[in-house]
């Protein structure tokens, strides 16, 4: 018997117009119930418009687990040669090193599926559109707990930045991050580069750190941080940071999701009950939680005032 033998014969799956063939497709990808890559392509086809819309026109990094997230994972920005022609990329200039990569830009659910199949298991896209890709139109509030946090301090920091959201009139979209954190993604008009989206989410997060110092922390350095605070991290606004999409499973055994829920939901949701097994039947119920994320794209210029305010000037700062 081969190696691959026992992960199953090759499957051709319709995906709107195309025709995707999925390899070992009894592969089991997630060891903890045994889910195999064909139940991360049927997830993923379950919440077809929801993973597109989180990823359309954003060039995206993916991370591959060809071996099911037990293994080895990679990282991966260039599609690799061979891809389907119909499959759309976008170029990118990375100055560090001088190079570019085409990077994948999704347009359609079968391009998601053929990043399945080419073993991938989380999308992490730009938060700018290959339109435009130097200016961001979405920022990104991470609230990234410390090791000794709980998931009763980033609620209660989920309701400070609420608040401080509404007070701005902007309307934030959150979503668990498949692991232990939150995260809220705000659109934006693309009038901004990365430097003053950065500095924008910056003075955000120390606003939320003045209304709730005992939970809040943007101290950049980690060693130096409190070991039970909510880092808000500003820096996923960088160029070229980026970070698992609303709907994007996570590369753990349990096969979480980042799953968008409604702010009402903040009290009570348990980020690890969203998984490929349950979040088919809850897409199914209600939707796509983020399906009102791209019809008003807001100003940052008070923000932008209130980096003036607090002298936030360089990157590093």
């Amino acid at each position: 018997m081969s190696p691959d033998a026992s992960a199953g014969e090759p499957v051709v799956l319709t995906v709107g117009e195309r025709s995707v063939r999925i390899s070992s497709p009894d592969r089991v990808y997630f060891p903890e119930r045994g889910e195999t890559k064909l139940d991360l392509v049927e997830y993923y086809l379950s919440v077809g418009d929801g993973i597109v819309r989180a990823l359309r026109e954003r060039p995206c990094m993916l991370h591959r687990f060809p071996k099911g997230v037990a293994e080895k994972k990679v990282h991966q920005k260039r599609v690799p040669a061979g891809a389907p022609d119909w499959l759309e990329t976008t170029e990118i200039y990375f100055p560090r090193y001088g190079r570019t990569a085409d990077e994948l830009c999704v347009t359609e659910l079968a391009s998601v599926i053929w990043a399945v199949q080419m073993s991938t298991v989380e999308f992490h896209p730009w938060n700018s559109r290959r339109a435009d890709p130097e200016s961001p139109d979405e920022w990104r509030i991470d609230l990234d707990p410390m090791p000794d946090c709980d998931f009763a301090r980033i609620r209660r920091v989920a309701h400070v930045v609420e608040e401080l959201l509404d007070e701005l009139d902007i309307r934030g979209f959150p979503k668990t991050s498949g692991g232990r954190g939150l995260h809220i993604y705000v659109r934006i008009e693309p009038e901004w580069g990365f430097q003053e989206v950065r500095r924008a989410a910056l003075a955000f997060a120390r606003e939320v750190e003045r209304r709730a110092p005992d939970d809040v922390t943007t101290t950049w350095w980690r060693k130096d941080r409190n070991p039970t605070a909510v880092f808000v991290d500003y820096n996923q606004n960088t160029r070229d940071h980026t970070m698992a999409s609303a709907y994007s499973v996570r590369g753990n055994p349990r096969a979480t999701v980042s799953a968008p829920i409604a702010w009402s939901e903040i009290d009570d949701v348990v980020p690890d009950d969203f998984t490929i097994a349950t979040m088919p039947a809850r897409f199914a119920e209600l939707g796509d939680l983020h399906s009102e994320i791209d019809d008003v794209a807001h100003r940052i210029d008070t923000l932008l005032e209130w980096a003036d305010r607090d002298d936030i000037d360089s990157p590093d700062d």
